[in-house]
C-alpha cells in the first residue's frame, strides 16, 4: 500500500479518515477476486468472528466456516463445554444448512422458540430414524394456540432432495415451487436444509475446512489461571486455531503464557494479542505467535480509549503493525474498528491478513445470545463487551466472593446493548454477503485478484470529516 501523496501524513489515521482511489485495473469482475488469507490457515474469506460470549457460539462458528471464516470461541467457556462444542462444529455438513429438528407430537410454542435460532427459518418434523414427515414455519402458527401439536398444523406439501444433488439444481426446484428452503435428505434420512441463498451461496463461497474436510473453528485463552490445560484440551478437542487474548498483549504476561502454551501445543497455530505497535509484534512472535492482533480500544462494546486515554487509532494501527509482522515472515489480524464493508477493505489493504469484528454479528440469528422482544415486537438481541461488568462477572463466577466483588469494581466496556436484528438482513451470511461484495469490488478498483495483490496495489488517501460524509448515501431527498 502506498499513500497517494508522496510523504505520510504526520498523525495517526481511523477508517473514516482514509480513502482509495482507483487504478488501472485488468480484473473484469468481482467474481474473479480470489479471498483466500494469506496467513496460510485454510479460510477463504479475510473474516474472523471476535470470541464475545454473546456472539460467538457453536451456530455462528458453523455457519462462518462453511462460508470459509472462522470464529473464535469465547475464553470464559468451560473445558467440558468446549470440547462439546469443536466436536458440534468439527461434525457440521461443508455445505448443508444445520436443520431445526422437533418431532409430531412437540408444540407449536417449542417451534416457534427456535425457529429464530438460524436463518433458514425453518422447523423439519422428523419421526423414526429421522426421517422428515413435514416442515413448519413461524407463519404456520397463525390462527392457531401455543400448545397446538405439530403434526396439526406442518405442510406436508414439500420439496425433499437427495444429498449431493447440484447447488443450482436445488436452487431451480425451490425457483419453480417458490419454496425457501428445502429438506436433504440421504436414503431417507435427514441430513440438512437448503435454502434458495444457500444453494447461491454454495457456488460462490468455499468453505473452510481442516485437512480432514471439517469446518475450522478457534478457541480463546486468557492470561490468568494456569493456560496451559486449557491449550492443550483445545487441541485435544480439534481446534484449529489458539487465541491468547487480552486487552493489554504486550505486556510480560502475555508473553510468558505464548511461550508457554507454544510449548504444551508447539505444532498449534497461536494468534495473540492485542497490541497497536511494531514492538509489540515483535515480542509476540518473538514468544511464539504467528498471526497478531491489533486493536486497543477501537470495538464498539469497548470503553477503554475513553476510560484510560489508551489506544490508537487503527487504521495507523494496523498499518504499522503489518509492515512489521511481514518483515518477520508473520501476519496481523485487523481486530474491531470496523463499520462498514469500506472498513474491512481498507485493513485489507493496510496489510491485515483477516479482519475481526463481533457487535456488528450480535444482531444475527446465528449469534450466541437468545433472541427477545421488544415492546413494539421487534426482535434483538442483548449484546456486552468483555471487559464489562457483566463479562468479568460470568469470568469470576468460581472465584471467592470477595475476590469477585473487587474485581467487578472495574469495567471498560458496555454490559448491556440492544442489537435489532434487521428484517432484510438478520443472518450473518447476510452481512457476510454485503463485506464480501464490498471487498471484492475494492479489489477491483485496485486491479487485484488476490489479498497480498490488493495490499501490493492499493493507493490510499487522507480526507476530512467533510469528504468522508460526502461518501455517505442518503436515504431521503435533501
Amino acid at each position: 500500500m502506498r499513500f497517494l501523496t508522496e510523504t505520510p501524513p504526520p498523525f495517526e489515521l481511523t477508517y473514516n479518515d482514509v480513502f482509495m482511489v482507483p487504478s488501472l485495473s485488468d480484473v473484469p469482475s468481482r467474481l474473479d477476486v480470489d479471498l483466500t488469507t494469506s496467513d496460510g490457515l485454510g479460510t477463504t474469506l479475510p473474516i474472523v468472528v471476535a470470541n464475545m460470549t454473546a456472539v460467538a457460539g457453536r451456530r455462528m462458528a458453523e455457519t462462518v466456516a462453511r462460508r470459509g471464516g472462522m470464529a473464535v470461541l469465547p475464553q470464559d467457556v468451560p473445558v467440558d463445554v468446549l470440547r462439546d462444542v469443536v466436536g458440534y462444529v468439527k461434525t457440521r455438513h461443508p455445505v448443508y444448512e444445520t436443520p431445526i429438528t422437533l418431532g409430531p407430537h412437540d408444540t407449536i410454542a417449542e417451534a416457534l422458540a427456535l425457529i429464530h435460532k438460524r436463518a433458514h427459518g425453518v422447523v423439519v418434523v422428523v419421526g423414526d430414524g429421522d426421517a422428515p414427515l413435514g416442515i413448519f414455519t413461524e407463519a404456520d402458527a397463525s390462527g392457531f394456540d401455543r400448545f397446538t401439536q405439530l403434526q396439526h398444523v406442518m405442510s406436508t406439501d414439500v420439496l425433499w432432495v437427495e444429498a449431493g444433488s447440484e447447488p443450482d439444481e436445488v436452487f431451480h426446484r425451490l425457483e419453480s415451487a417458490r419454496f425457501t428452503a428445502v429438506p436433504v435428505v440421504d436414503h431417507g434420512r435427514l441430513v440438512g436444509v437448503m435454502t434458495r441463498k444457500g444453494a447461491l451461496r454454495s457456488t460462490l463461497y468455499r468453505p473452510a475446512v481442516d485437512a480432514q474436510g471439517h469446518l475450522m473453528v478457534a478457541v480463546a485463552i486468557g492470561i490468568n489461571g494456569d493456560p496451559g490445560p486449557k491449550a492443550e484440551a483445545a487441541i485435544d478437542a480439534g481446534a484449529d486455531v489458539l487465541v491468547i487474548d487480552t486487552a493489554h498483549g504486550h505486556q510480560t504476561k502475555t508473553l510468558q503464557t505464548v511461550a508457554h502454551v507454544r510449548k504444551v501445543a508447539d505444532a498449534a497455530t497461536i494468534v495473540a494479542g492485542n497490541v497497536v505497535t511494531a514492538n509489540g509484534v515483535s515480542d509476540l512472535v518473538d514468544a511464539g505467535a504467528d498471526i497478531v492482533k491489533v486493536g486497543v480500544g477501537p470495538g464498539a462494546m469497548c470503553t477503554t480509549r475513553m476510560m484510560t486515554g489508551v489506544g490508537r487509532p487503527q487504521f495507523s494501527a494496523v498499518l504499522e503493525c503489518a509492515d512489521a509482522a511481514r518483515r518477520l515472515g508473520k501476519h496481523v489480524w485487523a481486530d474491531g474498528g470496523v463499520r462498514h464493508p469500506r472498513d474491512v477493505a481498507l485493513a485489507l489493504a493496510a496489510g491485515a491478513s483477516s479482519v475481526m469484528f463481533g457487535t456488528w454479528l450480535a444482531g444475527t440469528y446465528e449469534s450466541a445470545a437468545d433472541p427477545m422482544r421488544d415492546a413494539d415486537g421487534r426482535l434483538y438481541k442483548e449484546s456486552f463487551g468483555m471487559a464489562s461488568h457483566r463479562a468479568v462477572k460470568n469470568r469470576t463466577r468460581l472465584e471467592p466472593g470477595f475476590d469477585r466483588a473487587r474485581k467487578e469494581l472495574f469495567e471498560e466496556g458496555i454490559s448491556s446493548s440492544r442489537m435489532y436484528i434487521d428484517p432484510d438482513r438478520p443472518g450473518v451470511e447476510d452481512i457476510i454477503d454485503e463485506i464480501v461484495a464490498g471487498v471484492r469490488s475494492a479489489c477491483t478498483y485496485a486491479g487485484a485478484r488476490t489479498l497480498a495483490e490488493f495490499h501490493e496495489r492499493a493507493v490510499v488517501g487522507v480526507q476530512s470529516q467533510a469528504g468522508y460524509l460526502e461518501g455517505l448515501p442518503l436515504g431521503t431527498n435533501w
